[in-house]
């Protein structure tokens, strides 16, 4: 079983992905982290995210970047949005994201394309989304409780940047697949959103038998 989770930054899709792939016990991509590689892999190499000479040049990076937690950071995140508007850079990085969805044993990936690039032929695609203003909120919450020093209305303006980037890019916008269940989580915790998740997923796969 392959199930595509889509959504913009802060939606909890992560959190999401994550317990169903834990749920249906199936391995996990967060292919964000691709591109946060690529973002970060630019800023080591000084060069210019919004160049795609540059950003094409840090696909080359190495696998051991994937485990440094500085590509959780918000500076590294604007970046990943940047170099993701490259159709070179999502040419180069989609065949790992294929190949993983593709795998026997069925997987759970969530980006930005997933149901409708990578995985088109998922068996169930989710597109989890809340209000700029929730998401922000729960992005401060969490880099204040990592003990950083952070503006609510500059990760605001920041999301917001995101998101018309995301969804107004010429290759593969952020936008829900045309079968894709909505689940919006602006009024969940992460608990209540994981529960509904498992419950689209389980009706989805249900209507299939």
């Amino acid at each position: 079983m392959i199930i595509a989770v889509d959504g913009p930054t802060a939606s909890g899709k992560g959190t999401i992905s994550k317990a169903l792939a834990a749920h249906f016990g199936l391995p996990f991509m967060d292919t964000g982290m691709l591109y946060r590689a690529v973002g970060r892999q630019v800023a080591l190499n000084g060069g210019d995210a919004d160049n795609a000479a540059d950003a094409l040049a840090a696909c080359d990076f190495s696998d051991s970047l994937l485990d440094n937690p500085v590509l959780r950071d918000e500076a590294t995140g604007g970046l990943a949005s940047r170099v993701s508007i490259h159709p070179q850079v999502r040419a180069a990085l989609n065949k790992r994201q294929v190949d993983f969805a593709n795998q026997p044993s069925g997987a759970v990936l969530d980006g930005r394309d997933i149901g409708t690039v990578i995985a088109p032929h998922a068996d169930a695609k989710l597109f989890v989304t809340a209000t700029a203003e929730v998401r922000a909120q729960r992005r401060f919450d969490e880099m204040i409780s990592r003990g950083l020093d952070v503006d609510y209305e500059n990760i605001l303006a920041d999301i917001r940047a995101r998101d018309k980037r995301d969804s107004e890019r010429a290759d593969a916008p952020l936008k829900p697949a045309d079968d894709a269940m909505l689940l919006d989580t602006s009024d969940m915790d992460a608990k209540e959103a994981v529960q509904a998740a498992i419950a689209l997923v389980e009706a989805c796969v249900d209507s299939t038998l």
